[in-house]
C-alpha cells in the first residue's frame, strides 16, 4: 500500500484555502452569495476582454479600446467581492445591509454592461454626447456612479459611527479603507462632473482627456478597502502578538496614505 505523499492529501482532508472558500459560501446568507457570484462573473468578464484585446488588438488607452471593459470589470469585480466581505465587520443591520448590498451590485452590473457595450460598439462609454443613445448610455452611467457613491458613503459612515468588529487590526484597516475610499469617490465625481460640462459645452475631444490627471488617484485610493482588511485577516492567521499587528496595520496605512498624497499632488500639478 502506498503511503500518502504532499501531492496526496490523506483521505477526508481538504486544501485549506479551498475549505475556507466553501465555509464562508455555505455560511453566507443569500444576498451575500448573489453579490460574490457576479462579482465573480464581472471579474470574469475583465478577463475574458484581455483576451479579445489579445486577438483583436487596437489601443489600450484611449476613448476606445478595450482596456475599458478589462479595468472596469476587474475593478468593480473585485470591489463587489471585497465590500460584501468587508462590510460583514460593521456594525450595521443586516437587512439594510443586504438592501445596500443588492442595490450595490445591481449598480455594478450597470456600469459594467454599459461600458462593455459600448466597447462592442467602436464608440466610448462615458461623456460621449454625439448621438440620443450614446447620451443615454453616458447619462445611465454618470447617475450609477451617483449611486455607488452615495452606497459607499453610507457604508464608510457606518464604520466610523460603530467600531467594527474583526480581528486585531481590522477596525484600523476597515476605517481607513473607508476613508481612503471617499477620495477615490470624490475624484471619480470630479471627472464625471468637468467630463460633462466640457461635452456639454461642445469641447467633446477635451472631454474625453479632462479626466487622465485624477485617473492615478482614483485608482490607487479605489482598493483600500480591499487591500487594508486582506492584510488584517492574513496577519490574523499568524502568531504574531496583537502589538506587532496593530505596528504593521499603522505602518501599512501611513504607506497607503502617502502613495495617496503623492497620486493627489501630481493630480493637482496636471490638472
Amino acid at each position: 500500500m502506498s503511503s500518502p505523499t504532499a501531492a496526496s492529501p490523506l483521505p477526508g482532508r481538504r486544501p485549506a484555502l479551498t475549505g475556507a472558500v466553501r465555509d464562508v459560501w455555505r455560511a453566507a446568507r443569500p444576498a451575500e452569495r448573489l453579490c460574490h457570484a457576479t462579482g465573480a462573473a464581472l471579474t470574469l468578464s475583465g478577463l475574458a476582454h484581455l483576451l479579445v484585446f489579445a486577438v483583436d488588438g487596437g489601443p489600450w488607452d484611449g476613448p476606445v479600446s478595450w482596456r475599458k471593459p478589462v479595468t472596469f470589470g476587474v475593478s468593480f469585480g473585485l470591489t463587489l467581492i471585497a465590500l460584501t466581505w468587508v462590510t460583514s465587520y460593521l456594525r450595521i443591520d443586516a437587512r439594510t445591509r443586504n438592501v445596500l448590498l443588492v442595490v450595490f451590485a445591481a449598480d455594478c452590473v450597470l456600469e459594467v454592461g454599459g461600458i462593455t457595450l459600448q466597447a462592442w460598439r467602436r464608440v466610448p462609454s462615458h461623456l460621449d454626447m454625439e448621438s440620443g443613445f450614446n447620451t443615454a448610455v453616458s447619462m445611465s452611467l454618470a447617475v450609477g456612479g451617483g449611486i455607488l457613491v452615495v452606497l459607499l458613503s453610507v457604508f464608510a459612515v457606518a464604520s466610523f459611527r460603530r467600531r467594527p468588529s474583526g480581528p486585531t487590526g481590522m477596525p484600523l484597516a476597515l476605517r481607513s479603507g473607508f476613508a481612503i475610499l471617499l477620495v477615490a469617490l470624490a475624484s471619480g465625481a470630479a471627472m464625471i462632473a468637468r467630463g460633462v460640462i466640457l461635452a456639454k459645452t461642445g469641447h467633446q475631444e477635451a472631454a474625453y482627456h479632462s479626466t487622465a490627471p485624477l485617473k492615478p488617484l482614483h485608482g490607487v485610493s479605489l482598493h483600500a478597502v480591499l487591500i487594508l482588511p486582506a492584510l488584517a485577516w492574513l496577519m490574523s492567521r499568524t502568531a504574531w502578538s496583537g502589538r506587532a499587528k496593530n505596528g504593521v496595520m499603522r505602518g501599512a496605512v501611513a504607506c497607503y496614505a502617502a502613495a495617496v498624497v503623492a497620486a493627489g499632488i501630481w493630480a493637482a500639478i496636471a490638472y
